[in-house]
């Protein structure tokens, strides 16, 4: 059954891989751990306060940043669920991109926010990731984390309930949630993502001294993260 629900999600040419974007200053603790961490596990006492900007946090003698909540409009919350509620949610989640065109949407963004600052994408391989965490993986048909350009023109609003967990796809019928590979946006991983040196095929970078030696054989620059087959 697991099986057959990777392969499901994993079938098409663009989606053989997931892409996981982070700031290059913190691969050294990524490889230390081995792991990558939710930033509830990584700081667990502002749950659900808005980061308004990016923020340094030592973790077992690592610093680690995390990214800022971006501002999502009161109108795209669903009623039942508070803004509170909704960043908590997001922050006990590791997040992946399944398509290359929206990882590089997020690094093209992000560079032109930050030209100063030094980004990295680590590439998967999709079916060996979701398998060791089947259990904790959900999916998402929309950028869960930012809030549509015309919010008055949506049909969805966000909230817990538009994460579909992996085991449930193809069993839910509903416009939240994705009932087709094709409308996967996002991958999400509650808490944590561990081994993660079994399943890493690629670190796009273009320092390679902020690149931990376990990984230099895996290192490639950031410019050949190329859009070719998103779907």
């Amino acid at each position: 059954m697991k099986t057959a629900v990777i392969v499901a999600v994993t079938n098409a040419k663009g989606r053989k891989s997931l892409f996981h974007f982070t700031r290059a200053n913190n691969l050294s603790a990524i490889a230390h751990f081995d792991a990558l961490l939710s930033s509830t596990r990584i700081n667990p006492e502002f749950e659900g306060e808005r980061r308004l900007m990016a923020r340094s946090v030592s973790y077992n003698e690592f610093s680690i940043t995390i990214n800022a909540h971006l501002k999502i409009v009161d109108s795209m919350i669903d009623a039942a669920t508070t803004q509170e509620q909704f960043r908590a949610c997001l922050d006990r989640h590791v997040f992946f991109w399944p398509t290359l065109r929206d990882c590089k949407k997020m690094v093209d963004t992000y560079a032109r926010r930050e030209p100063d600052e030094q980004f990295a994408v680590l590439e998967f391989d999709a079916q060996s990731l979701l398998l060791e965490h089947y259990a904790a993986v959900k999916l998402s048909k929309y950028d869960s984390g930012s809030s549509p350009r015309f919010p008055a023109h949506c049909s969805y609003k966000k909230s817990p309930e538009m994460f579909l967990p992996l085991e449930r796809f193809n069993t839910v019928i509903s416009s939240l949630v994705p009932v087709k590979a094709s409308e996967i946006r996002e991958v999400l991983v509650e808490d944590r993502v561990m081994d993660v040196s079994r399943h890493l095929r690629a670190v796009y970078l273009d320092n390679r001294e902020l690149l931990p030696d376990c990984w230099r054989s895996l290192m490639k620059p950031l410019t050949d993260l190329k859009v070719t087959n998103a779907r």
